[in-house]
């Protein structure tokens, strides 16, 4: 007989699936239009426009698209910066590597493209933008259950950093009515989509 908590992960992979599916089966027009409002409901926002430090990541498996937001960041001379997986003392994290239009990327085993080059500390972010599986309307997220992000930031939720503001991006057909909490996850100062805000 399975424990509460292994029904609970089961539960969450199940969700993962249907999420993952829904937004897959959006079509190219509807994903170029979510990706038009995400940057509307973004690119004149004071979390964007104060920071000069901000974490993209690139569209993938029918993610929302950031990559006019990165261009637009990079025109105004923003620094951006993608996130690259590694493994330090058998943790998994996230280092963040520095951007721009015409470096050359690398693929790594997840199908994910990394740039090389500078690295910036996880603490010298100023916005860091996460994909995201699923959310709440309280701002909880459901991600694809690694921990990446989780282990990259605790630093927030254990030393009470109000640094980098940590902003969660999804299609709004992605939102759920309740996710249960685990007590590592870190919390979001807020979630846009090509919808609406949200807000803990």
């Amino acid at each position: 007989m399975s424990t509460p908590i292994e029904q609970i992960q089961e539960q969450k992979k199940l969700l993962r699936k249907q999420l993952r599916e829904r937004r897959r089966k959006l079509t190219e027009q509807q994903q170029a239009l979510a990706s038009r409002k995400l940057f509307n409901n973004l690119s004149t926002h004071e979390f964007f426009l104060s920071s000069q430090h901000i974490t993209f990541t690139l569209a993938r498996d029918g993610e929302i698209d950031t990559l006019p937001l990165m261009l637009e960041a990079h025109r105004l001379g923003k620094h951006c910066y993608l996130p690259v997986m590694t493994t330090r003392d058998n943790v998994d994290l996230l280092v963040f590597r520095e951007w721009q239009p015409d470096i050359s990327l690398a693929t790594n085993s997840y199908g994910i493209d990394e740039p090389p080059g500078k690295e910036c500390s996880p603490a010298d972010l100023d916005l860091v933008l996460l994909p995201l599986v699923g959310f709440d309307s309280s701002c909880n997220r459901l991600g694809m259950g690694k921990g990446y992000y989780d282990h990259t930031f605790a630093f927030i939720r254990e030393e009470q950093h109000d640094k980098p503001v940590l902003l969660g991006l999804a299609h709004e057909c992605q939102r759920v009515e309740r996710l249960e909490v685990a007590s590592w996850d870190v919390p979001l100062s807020a979630i846009v989509t090509d919808q609406a805000w949200y807000r803990p």
